[in-house]
């Protein structure tokens, strides 16, 4: 399977990514989705990208990023038309923390949905990675009113509980889960992962953050932990290995338009 949201960029990885990507493969994730986070590390991501065939990068300002500007948008277009981008991301509203305040997240996130829009009027067509932390809510309906196409959306890092999936499956939105699903004082992301239908279910690590049970703690959390994670959720949803293994790998395909076998 393929780990769709890591970040390979950050300081816990630096002069690792050939052993992380060889300690991944022995556990059966053949690949991943490094992450961008600002306009200056998708340069690094793609860097990574071109230089392993079995990963691949995105390019967007992550909301907890939004105050870290001049915003270099023409590096973002750079990353997203090289060939080795598979999507915009990750990019949203975050209720998590204060700062940045909303008010600035609001307007990068509306420049960056523009810019996306500008982007796609040129054949720059790519689906989205949304950041949403306690925020669905909101960040729903700014990206109706952006004419964002909800079936490219992806919420990673799903954290809510039926309530908050009900409202992204209702809009028509993909869900992603991490290691929190594994956890025990985390009952209602299971609840709400067991709502997700088969065709828009996909699996993650966010790493280096959010390592799954049994090795919950273990910091970096690496991609070669998305098979636990896997694992979890099979049990959670009811379905033999296999055939949610199958399945997750259909999916990244077909949103990602990525496979490795």
């Amino acid at each position: 399977m393929i780990d769709t949201h890591c970040h390979l960029t950050f300081r816990d990885f630096a002069g690792r990514v050939p052993e992380v990507i060889e300690r991944a493969e022995r556990a059966g994730v053949s690949g991943m989705i490094t992450i961008s986070t600002t306009t200056s590390d998708c340069l690094d991501a793609l860097a990574i990208a071109r230089e392993y065939p079995n990963v691949w990068c995105t390019a967007g300002v992550h909301p907890l990023h939004a105050d870290q500007g001049p915003h270099v948008w023409d590096n973002l277009k750079r990353v997203a038309t090289s060939g080795r981008c598979v999507a915009w991301g990750e990019l949203g509203l975050d209720n998590h923390y204060s700062d940045p305040p909303r008010s600035v997240q609001d307007a990068v996130l509306a420049e960056q949905l523009a810019f996306i829009e500008r982007c796609r009027g040129e054949g720059v067509d790519l689906p989205i990675v949304l950041h949403c932390r306690e925020a669905f809510g909101e960040l729903i309906p700014v990206l109706r009113d952006a004419g964002v196409d909800p079936a490219r959306c992806v919420f990673h890092c799903f954290t809510g509980g039926p309530a908050e999936a009900r409202m992204v499956l209702d809009f028509g939105g993909w869900i992603s889960f991490t290691g929190v699903v594994t956890y025990k004082n985390a009952p209602e992301v299971r609840e709400a992962a067991r709502l997700v239908p088969d065709d828009r279910i996909m699996v993650e690590t966010d790493a280096p953050f959010l390592s799954p049970d049994p090795k919950r703690g273990v910091r970096p959390c690496e991609p070669w932990m998305t098979s636990l994670t896997a694992t979890r959720l099979a049990e959670v949803r009811g379905q033999e290995f296999d055939v949610f293994h199958r399945l997750v790998n259909e999916n990244t395909n077909r949103f990602f338009g990525v496979r490795t076998d």
